[in-house]
């Protein structure tokens, strides 16, 4: 077994135990590889060790990388700030959006999507609890967001993203709260099914609390490597 394959293991453990400790089925939990400043060769590493559920945060990066392993049958995910002007690339690469904080970004996704494509799965970032420093719309506007954005044609609306501050874990059962609060008000109930929180340091925690999707990056590759200016 070597270090990526023992790591993917370990941290599938650690998820298994966090949901059985929380009185939860224990595959309740998904594992995305967060991959940033990761070189291509590692990802296909980590795709031989299981992994196929990858996420981005840089779009350039990411092309790169989505262009040198096309043939691998991963699942990529933009976990980054969403600009205007990086819409038509996500859409047009990408199975997932996780940070989706308006309501224009969201129009742009679905207008740029290819008919002969499935509908891309978005979720709305949230600023759970209101770090001046981080993107994501404001708790109170999400109900109005479902609303519009259940009713775009080429993209299908799964869930919440939140980063909340470190070591507040009442933000993740803030998030829950608000996750399952809005879902009365989605067009397609049955598609709100993601709540993506949680990363190395805390993915227990936000488990507990009711995540559905870690995203882990440290834990399963080591230290990052710095990314060049």
């Amino acid at each position: 077994m070597n270090m990526l394959q023992q790591s993917r293991n370990q941290v599938l453990v650690q998820i298994e135990t966090a949901c059985i400790q929380a009185g939860r089925e224990a595959d309740a939990v998904q594992l995305l590889a967060v991959s940033k400043t990761q070189p291509s060769s590692v990802l296909a590493d980590m795709y031989q060790a299981g992994q196929r559920a990858f996420g981005e945060n840089y779009l350039q990066e990411a092309l790169e990388k989505i262009t040198a392993l096309k043939e691998l049958d991963i699942e990529w995910h933009f976990i980054g700030h969403v600009q205007r002007n990086k819409t038509k690339h996500l859409a047009e690469n990408f199975a997932w959006v996780h940070g989706v904080d308006r309501l224009i970004i969201a129009e742009r996704l679905s207008n740029q999507r290819g008919d002969d494509q499935p509908a891309l799965n978005i979720c709305i970032q949230v600023n759970i609890d209101g770090q001046d420093t981080k993107d994501g719309c404001q708790p109170a506007e999400v109900a109005d967001l479902v609303a519009q954005i259940s009713q775009l044609p080429n993209v299908r609306l799964r869930g919440l993203m939140v980063i909340p501050a470190p070591n507040n874990p009442q933000s993740f059962g803030d998030a829950k709260v608000l996750f399952d609060a809005v879902k009365v008000q989605h067009a397609h109930p049955e598609d709100w099914d993601t709540l993506s929180m949680g990363m190395s340091a805390d993915m227990t925690e936000a488990i507990a609390a009711g995540s559905t999707m870690v995203r882990v990056g440290t834990a399963l590759f080591g230290a990052r490597p710095k990314k060049d200016v």
